[in-house]
């Protein structure tokens, strides 16, 4: 049976909404932000490191979004949401999964953490805005280039990863020259699963 370890407010909310996409049966094991938004300490019984997601296939445990959703499309998905295994899509979709938490991730978090904490420091700022900016006219001249998904016209658990991080920088104002990556949310939040998810876990990032 499967069981998801959900924080609101995380990016478990994309292991949800592949779920829901999956139409799999499901436990789901609330875990609420403190005031601090720190996750509570009794995450750490789920995983040691005390973070969300957190999948519990019977006697598997895994963390780490990527890999989850990974192992979901693999075993449950019947070929739906990755592209086939060992092809040159794969590959790149394998590229952008990655990318979401690494290169985009990095300037996208540090922004929002600065806009937290009362303002990054200017050395820092001087290194994350142009990171900003790049990623996300990576981001944008790759959906305009054969979109509306990252693989064209194909949702993938890509997507599902991105997403996250793009709802981060809408919701914190980072989007202003990039309709492009609003517009591409918009699409994303009209899936019936991701509404389902929405609906059951909460937003996926506080709205200013």
């Amino acid at each position: 049976m499967i069981t998801l370890h959900h924080l609101n407010f995380s990016r478990s909310t994309r292991v949800l909404w592949l779920l829901e996409e999956l139409g799999i049966d499901y436990d789901l094991v609330r875990y609420e932000r403190t005031p601090g938004f720190r996750a509570p300490e009794t995450l750490k019984e789920a995983h040691p490191l005390g973070k969300a997601p957190v999948l519990q296939d019977d006697d598997l445990t895994l963390a780490e979004s990527a890999t989850i959703l990974a192992y979901l499309a693999e075993r449950y998905g019947n070929g739906r949401f990755m592209p086939p295994a060992g092809t040159a899509d794969a590959a790149i979709h394998d590229e952008w999964l990655q990318y979401a938490e690494s290169s985009a991730g990095l300037p996208i978090m540090m922004t929002l953490l600065g806009g937290m904490l009362g303002g990054l420091p200017d050395h820092i700022t001087r290194f994350t805005q142009p990171e900003l900016v790049k990623a996300f006219d990576h981001i944008e001249a790759r959906l305009a280039a054969g979109g509306p998904y990252l693989m064209g016209e194909t949702f993938t658990i890509a997507d599902i990863q991105l997403a996250y991080l793009i709802d981060v920088a809408e919701s914190s104002g980072m989007l202003g020259e990039h309709p492009g990556l609003s517009l591409y949310l918009v699409m994303l939040k009209s899936r019936p699963a991701l509404v389902r998810a929405l609906e059951i876990g909460g937003p996926m990032h506080p709205r200013r």
